[in-house]
């Protein structure tokens, strides 16, 4: 649990990607490459609500419990040393987040996500969600951090506050007054959310975050605005950058490619070269 609170304190940059079951985990866990920058690997694991969600084949709107997301925490953690950090999509009340808190915290997980949004919930990358979404009150978003701190056993686990404001078009301004006030209600970090693909909005809050003396851990997640290096996200001021759908989205069009291949020739021989060994697949897991 402690090693992504170390990992911020030694590391300008902190690279995590979502994981959705054990063979993604395992992946991530033994990754590293070689490069003209050196040995390179992901420093943590983002246990998505969307990812998770797809993968059981449910929308993405808050509807897979609490106790299946566990589940798959409880995979992950099977397969991979790294530390987790789990989207809580808007925590839910405050009198219910303190008991995730408390559960997370048992399990080993380093840190939860929570978005400042009100109601069922519509992912923010859609098009229509300005207009269509509601801005939690910073009061009552301010009281759920801080109840979820006091829930808190140990100084290790972090509680972040993901701010929707440019998501929602409240401007920047609005998401640095946030940023503020989360801070102060005892967040360990913020995430400005943005689904602008110029780029240039993320890169300008990133200054402004910093610009105003806030040294908390500042989180990002290029979805949208992909072009970005992690070097121009770095060195406006961002300290965690999240791969937060990349696996999934890459998994599944590969399956579809094979599942089709095989209807349309009647046979598997056209796809197995897109395909993994059956004695590789069987080596992949140690101890089968």
């Amino acid at each position: 649990m402690r090693r992504f609170r170390r990992l911020l304190e030694v590391k300008p940059l902190v690279k995590i990607i979502e994981a959705h079951n054990g063979l993604t985990a395992h992946l991530i866990e033994n990754l590293a490459l070689e490069t003209d920058r050196g040995l390179v690997e992901y420093d943590g694991i983002w246990l998505s609500s969307l990812t998770d969600s797809t993968a059981k084949g449910k929308p993405d709107i808050e509807y897979v419990d609490k106790t299946s997301r566990v589940a798959t925490i409880n995979d992950i953690l099977e397969a991979s040393t790294k530390p987790i950090v789990f989207d809580g999509d808007s925590g839910g009340l405050a009198e219910h987040f303190v008991f995730t808190i408390k559960s997370l915290e048992r399990l080993g997980v380093s840190a939860i996500v929570i978005e400042d949004k009100v109601g069922l919930k519509r992912n923010s990358l859609l098009d229509n969600t300005a207009g269509n979404v509601a801005q939690d009150d910073v009061d009552h978003f301010c009281h759920k951090i801080s109840q979820g701190k006091k829930a808190q056993v140990t100084d290790d686990f972090m509680i972040i506050a993901r701010i929707e404001s440019l998501v929602l078009d409240k401007g920047m301004k609005d998401a640095l007054y946030r940023a503020d006030r989360y801070l102060d209600a005892g967040a360990d970090g913020v995430m400005i959310h943005s689904r602008s693909k110029e780029g240039s909005e993320i890169l300008e809050a990133c200054r402004k975050f910093r610009a105003a003396g806030f040294k908390a851990p500042l989180l990002v997640a290029p979805t949208t605005y992909n072009h970005l290096l992690d070097s121009e996200l770095q060195e406006a001021g961002a300290s965690v950058i999240i791969y937060a759908n990349q696996l999934l989205r890459s998994a599944y069009p590969a399956m579809m490619r094979t599942a089709q291949a095989i209807l349309r020739d009647g046979r598997t021989l056209e796809s197995e070269q897109e395909l993994m060994a059956v004695s590789d697949l069987l080596k992949l897991i140690p101890g089968g």
